[in-house]
């Protein structure tokens, strides 16, 4: 109808141009929350078979690692004669390494993983519970709580490694997805809600015609 009225040199009704935009973006939050409802069905799956999602979650990790590495070699070749060219190089060779070794040994590389994100929940939850003892802020109570629980969440994970590293991180990356899901999800519901609020009714042909009638007797 828009191009009708542009052919014949009349003014676009705006009416209709704001319902095919509104029904666009709607459709576009549609595929969000489709797309947040693929994450959460991949995190529920996850969260069952942690093993396949830790090796799922090392593999994509290898391969970003990989790729990056690649991205900031090209990127180090084009700025050959800067004084920053030898660092990215580096840079860019360690990650190709570091990447081609997580792929290779994705158990491993989870192994390893698992025992560094173990030391960081020991020493974080540690520093919290010393700093929240020591200084006694007004936030005391959850500070506390939160240097316990990663104190705690660490000496589990830490003595039953290397079993831990086999479920460890799958079900951190499950939650990860699991949430990312449903914040998505939640983002295109609220977004085709508020659009579908917004957006006015489109005038079809037969309305205008009935309306006409009342129009021409009034």
């Amino acid at each position: 109808m828009a191009k009708d009225a542009r052919e014949s040199g009349a003014a676009p009704d705006p009416v209709q141009d704001m319902a095919r935009q509104g029904k666009k973006l709607s459709r576009d939050f549609g595929w969000l929350a489709f797309l947040g409802a693929l994450l959460v069905i991949g995190g529920l799956v996850g969260l069952v078979h942690t093993a396949a999602a830790t090796l799922t979650s090392m593999l994509l990790f290898g391969w970003l690692l990989l790729i990056g590495g690649v991205v900031g070699l090209l990127q180090a070749v084009q700025s050959r004669g800067t004084g920053y060219f030898w660092l990215a190089a580096v840079v860019a060779a360690l990650n190709i390494a570091a990447g081609v070794v997580v792929i290779r040994h994705p158990e491993g590389s989870a192994e390893a993983l698992t025992m560094f994100a173990a030391l960081l929940f020991l020493t974080g939850g540690l520093f919290r519970l010393v700093g929240s003892v020591v200084v006694r802020g007004p936030q005391f109570g959850w500070t506390l709580f939160q240097g316990a629980f990663g104190l705690l969440l660490g000496l589990l994970v830490l003595f039953d490694w290397p079993h831990s590293s086999l479920y460890v991180l799958g079900v951190f990356f499950s939650l990860t997805l699991l949430f990312d899901g449903l914040g998505l999800i939640a983002i295109g519901v609220g977004g085709r809600r508020i659009v579908s609020m917004v957006t006015p009714e489109p005038v079809t042909p037969d309305h205008q015609e009935k309306n006409e009638p009342n129009q021409s007797n009034n």
